[in-house]
């Protein structure tokens, strides 16, 4: 499931590289713009309905209920979805306008088409979700959604459709995945039947979450539509190959907030705080490990890296560098929102959201204009370490959780102050390709062990995030425990007092 759960993530830059590659930079910016706005109004419509069908169809016992917690989840972001689209329809030309070169209305429109699909396959996969089944919902979302969208997009590409190809595409898997969602939910759960709707409770729990789900997609995609609206087209198809490249930092960094979150939970629920401690310190030192290959990469290759795998774009490698190193300070202060969400003080992480999304709009506003796509890459990496550094502050002072002991402040040293300046040395003489980039990739991590061993930065704690990757993907690591301190002996005593 772990592997499955990835596709997503793999399948869209699979998607952008196929669109980089084929069209040219201005049509590929052009659909990156669509594509922004399509997800930005999906997230509005859906009204935070995404997680509030779920959990109220978890909380009923009786079908009437649990059938009318969907259904008033369906209506009310089916209502909100078909009115902004009919919004949006009259006026494509109109908007389309608004970027400094205007988006052909029938682009422009086929995403705008696609919002109430993407929106009914959003609360289908939620009624999947709360009838706590994962099996279905990875079908939808992760494999036939994700895996229909990038094949299309590829037909109809190479078919000579040009850049209308990525709206055909996410309109058609969208509508499919809609219909397929819906077969499989009746399966887990009659869809007709006798129903009693929650209009009421439902919206106070789920409006306010659409801020900080828009909050959320704005950070991610409000950089594409302030370019497009300030730039010419192709800058944003090189920033957007910049930055979905820069993305795979946070996608590799993720899978440790998967496995700490809940028993982050489970720790704070029995008043284990110094247990959370140790382990928000060895998590944060092993998010920086396994990141940092990747980091190396992007910033000292990032021009190599942009040819090797967009085929151009290499005057991205500036953006790419800067995007690349936010991403991964922001991941070196560790799992900081999800200790606070762990630790209940939500309020702290819905203040944080918006005052870095109202940060990235005015640090987009003022360096789009006079640096281009490299200002838009200074916002995003300014918004998103901010965002991280003063969720951390909040957690240190209100819990002293924090990530700092002798260990991962040697790591935090040792690993950049080595490698960092032997790369740069290293690239004056080879140009990385697509074939070397993952032995590059192998190179570093195994140096990056190997350092830390030599430099006396690895503890028996280190245990505790190997075991649990290795029991989530049923893997042993050998590799890294023979160089830990005590592993043998110590095997599965750290996991055993969590």
């Amino acid at each position: 499931m772990l592997f499955v759960g990835s596709l997503g993530s793999f399948s869209r830059l699979l998607e952008q590289i196929i669109i980089g590659r084929v069209l040219s930079a201005g049509a590929y910016g052009r659909v990156n713009v669509g594509i922004a706005v399509l997800g930005i109004a999906a997230t509005i419509a859906t009204l935070g309905m995404t997680s509030g069908v779920p959990r109220y169809m978890s909380r009923f016992s009786d079908d009437r209920d649990v059938r009318g917690a969907w259904l008033t989840g369906a209506l009310v972001t089916g209502i909100a979805a078909t009115a902004l689209t009919l919004a949006l329809l009259p006026n494509l030309g109109r908007v389309g306008a608004q970027f400094a070169e205007p988006i052909s209305a029938e682009l422009l429109g086929l995403f705008v088409l696609s919002i109430p699909f993407v929106t009914g396959m959003r609360i289908a996969v939620g009624a999947i979700r709360g009838r706590e089944n994962t099996i279905y919902r990875t079908y939808v979302r992760d494999l036939f959604y994700n895996i229909s969208r990038v094949g299309l997009l590829a037909v109809l590409l190479f078919a000579g459709f040009g850049a209308i190809a990525a709206g055909y595409a996410y309109l058609l898997s969208a509508i499919a995945a809609l219909v397929v969602a819906y077969y499989l939910f009746n399966r887990l759960f009659p869809i007709v039947g006798p129903f009693e709707l929650h209009s009421r409770e439902m919206l106070a729990y789920s409006l306010p979450l659409v801020v900080s789900s828009t909050v959320s997609i704005l950070l991610s995609q409000i950089d594409t539509v302030m370019l497009g609206a300030l730039v010419p087209s192709a800058a944003v198809g090189v920033y957007s190959a910049a930055y979905t490249l820069a993305a795979g930092v946070p996608v590799i960094t993720s899978s440790f907030g998967f496995l700490y979150f809940p028993l982050t939970s489970r720790l704070d629920a029995g008043g284990q705080r110094d247990e959370i401690n140790r382990l928000y310190k060895v998590t944060t030192k092993w998010v920086f490990v396994v990141a940092f290959p990747a980091v190396l990469l992007l910033t000292v290759f990032a021009d190599d890296v942009l040819v090797a795998v967009f085929d151009d774009y290499a005057r991205g490698a500036t953006a790419l560098a800067i995007v690349a190193a936010g991403f991964f300070t922001s991941a070196a202060y560790g799992r900081s929102q999800d200790t606070l969400s762990a630790f209940g003080y939500t309020t702290y992480i819905l203040a944080i959201n918006v005052g870095a999304a109202v940060l990235n709009v005015g640090l987009n506003a003022a360096l789009i204009p006079v640096y281009g796509i490299d200002g838009a890459a200074v916002a995003s990496a300014v918004s998103y370490v901010s965002l991280n550094g003063i969720a951390l502050a909040i957690v240190w002072q209100r819990s002293g959780v924090n990530p700092l002991s002798k260990p991962s402040a040697k790591t935090f040293l040792v690993l950049p102050g080595l490698l960092f300046p032997a790369s740069v040395v290293l690239s004056q003489f080879v140009t990385l390709t697509l074939l070397t980039i993952v032995p590059f990739l192998v190179i570093a991590g195994v140096v990056s062990i190997f350092l830390l061993a030599v430099t006396n930065c690895l503890q028996a704690e280190d245990e505790i995030p190997i075991e649990l990757v290795e029991d989530r993907i049923g893997v042993s690591i050998p590799l890294i425990r023979r160089y830990i301190p005590d592993a043998n002996e110590n095997s599965g005593s750290e996991r055993e007092r969590l």
